[in-house]
């Protein structure tokens, strides 16, 4: 019934095979290369949609597809293996039909890169990593995805790779992604170990929930087993997640093509981290430690993110941190035991945050057809060179306000409801804690003000554009701007499959809870997780989360619409603290003192004191005695027959010696 499960991940790797070795020197044509890899990803898509139907009228939820046997090992047996199951179903659909969008916007933006089929084939590639990350049936395939997707973002984030820029970025994306991994297999490794104590071998998801019990109470390094092994899990999605303090990457992958940006970014590698919870949320639920941790870090990821985001004016970083800030709430719903809301906001922030990506990506690519017709080398993404954009380019502006609505959390769009279950259950869920509380809604005031900041900035006021290119900034061609209707449509409406009950005078029912029961209810249930309150405490709240999303939008009002002389003043009156913030805290140069400048120390250190003076020393010693030998012995060899006869006659008389006295 589910046996072809199979053919999601491989359409877009098929897309990949084809284009990387084919598209170069057979295939050449760009149109028919943004088809393969289109088009093979609409596939995944549709097989995606059939088995998400199909699930939804099965009574059975969990349905696991043995494809082969990898490894036995002893008692542990290994497969490649997928799972569908409520969770991965979701996933695989948000994943393949942002990802076709992305891939169809990609053919109009990429037009004309000498890498075009390069560009596809990593991109496929990457959306097949990202599927067997979320539809492994067991933790090593799962790596082995997760593993994947940071290779991919390597190559996408380095894509230019001829820019210094572009290549310092991947680089520092995929060592700061090692670090979290390393998490990941301490977490797998201290998981396999304690189950094995218990006589059972298995990474295997359903096999891990079905005997994590067997867990309660054991311990290791003075703390409890489940402790630890999800603390190091985490650290994994610190890494995969950009969260404190392993978030620094994210920003600086922005030098990747901006289609890039939205398809890593917000649909699929940085949710990793968070499904993964998602996925083992047993483990988690079982440590009230973790889950305080996971939602203490999450908060301050947020709201540090936030202020980040307050000062920048390349619009493509703005997004990035507001991106950071949002992976925040998602884990700050994680660790309070708000699973479904969590996977609610991953989903909703798919919608808005990829069409507000793909937005800035419409605005960059007609600032730089302008420049560039010019003939000016003006920055095409720095929002100070913008501003009026509005008439130039309708479909844009309207699309990106309706995701600036959506993410500032406005009814009825999509964040509104997802972010509003997150803030209820930071506030009264048995796991929650009231001063998390309060840092997310500060977040959630300051997401409004920088993303309205961002959208004025952008499309209102005067336009900027250098007076020769202004004439020639136009709307982006179809097959970019129908990406960002359908985008903008799923952000207005795709938060109503989650209606709270407080709200529901319908009684439609939250669909999405019912349909993700499966996964959490379980854990939720066995360790006492939920949220108490009464509907009209859920009602104030939620009251009161609007207003303070339109009282950042006021702010972003008077400071960038009705008085634009007030930012300047500001910045004029509290010169340190923009620049503390304009600078990102300075996070990397305290990164770059601590373990960049320190790394390369003692490399240095290693090199010249170690390699040099002692490995190069004893191979040079070695040489010089062999040579000072030689040097003596040579004379043994001197070639005349008098010097060999006079040895043989002495080596003669040695031996009849030796001979004699013994």
């Amino acid at each position: 019934m589910y046996d072809k499960l199979w053919l999601i991940p491989f359409f877009p790797l098929l897309g990949a095979i084809i284009n990387g070795l084919l598209g170069k020197r057979f295939i050449k044509n760009e149109k028919v290369i943004g088809a393969i890899g289109t088009g093979m990803l609409f596939l995944s898509f549709l097989v995606s949609c059939k088995y998400f139907i199909q699930l939804l009228g099965d009574s059975v939820k969990s349905h696991q597809n043995v494809i082969a046997s990898w490894m036995s090992v002893g008692k542990l047996q290994v497969d490649w293996g997928f799972l569908l199951d409520p969770l991965s179903a979701l996933m695989i659909m948000v994943v393949t039909g942002v990802g076709t969008l992305i891939h169809l916007y990609s053919i109009g933006y990429m037009h004309g890169e000498e890498g075009f089929y390069r560009y596809f084939s990593y991109l496929n590639l990457f959306v097949f990593s990202m599927l067997m990350l979320v539809l492994g049936n067991n933790a090593l395939v799962m790596f082995v995805g997760w593993e994947g997707v940071g290779l991919c973002s390597y190559l996408l984030i380095g894509y230019y790779f001829e820019k210094k820029s572009a290549g310092d970025a991947a680089k520092k994306a995929f060592v700061m992604n090692r670090v979290g991994d390393f998490g990941f297999l301490l977490g797998l490794f201290t998981l396999f170990w304690a189950l094995g104590s218990h006589g059972v071998w298995t990474i295997n998801f359903v096999e891990i929930t079905e005997n994590a019990h067997l867990l309660s109470g054991d311990m290791i390094l003075g703390a409890s087993v489940t402790t630890v092994a999800t603390l190091c899990f985490f650290l994994g999605a610190t890494g995969k997640s950009a969260q404190l303090p392993l978030f620094t990457w994210l920003p600086d992958a922005m030098e990747g093509p901006t289609p890039v940006s939205a398809l890593i970014h917000a649909a699929t590698m940085v949710t990793a981290g968070v499904y993964m919870i998602g996925r083992m949320n047993i483990l988690f639920a079982m440590s009230p430690t973790t889950m305080f941790v996971v939602a203490l870090v999450g908060a301050l990821t947020a709201i540090f993110a936030a202020t980040i985001g307050f000062a920048q004016n390349d619009i493509k970083r703005v997004l990035a941190y507001s991106t950071v800030s949002q992976l925040g709430f998602m884990f700050v719903a994680m660790g309070v035991g708000a699973f479904t809301a969590g996977i609610f906001h991953l989903m909703t922030h798919a919608f808005f945050k990829a069409c507000l990506f793909l937005g800035s990506g419409s605005v960059i690519h007609a600032m730089h057809h302008a420049l560039h017709h010019a003939h000016l080398d003006d920055d095409a993404q720095d929002m100070r060179n913008m501003g009026g954009l509005r008439k130039k380019m309708p479909i844009t502006w309207a699309t990106f306000g309706i995701s600036c609505l959506a993410i500032s959390g406005l009814p009825f769009f999509s964040g509104f409801f997802s972010k509003d279950e997150i803030l209820w259950w930071a506030f009264a869920s048995t796991r929650g804690n009231k001063v998390i509380w309060v840092i997310v809604v500060v977040a959630a005031f300051m997401t409004a003000f920088y993303m309205f900041r961002c959208l004025y900035m952008t499309f209102y006021g005067e336009q900027k554009t250098n007076p020769k290119a202004k004439d020639h900034v136009h709307e982006s061609p179809w097959v970019i701007t129908l990406p960002l209707v359908v985008l903008a449509g799923l952000a207005t409406v795709g938060g109503l499959i989650g209606i709270p009950h407080a709200i529901d005078i319908a009684h439609v029912g939250n669909k999405l809870n019912a349909f993700l029961a499966p996964v959490f209810h379980h854990s939720q249930e066995l360790y006492k997780i939920e949220a108490h309150g009464s509907a009209s405490t859920e009602i104030i709240l939620m009251v009161f989360s609007v207003a303070i999303a339109l009282a950042g939008i006021g702010f972003a009002t008077v400071m960038y619409m009705k008085d634009p002389s007030l930012p300047g003043k500001f910045t004029a009156k509290f010169p340190t603290l923009h620049r503390v913030v304009f600078n990102k805290w300075y996070v990397d140069e305290i990164y770059d003192t601590l373990f960049v400048n320190s790394t390369k120390k003692l490399g240095i250190f290693c090199w010249k004191g170690f390699d040099v003076k002692v490995v190069d020393g004893i191979v040079n010693g070695i040489a010089k005695l062999v040579g000072a030998l030689s040097s003596v012995l040579r004379y043994t060899q001197s070639g005349l027959f008098t010097n060999y006869a006079l040895t043989m006659v002495l080596g003669t008389v040695v031996m009849l010696a030796i001979f004699i006295l013994n």
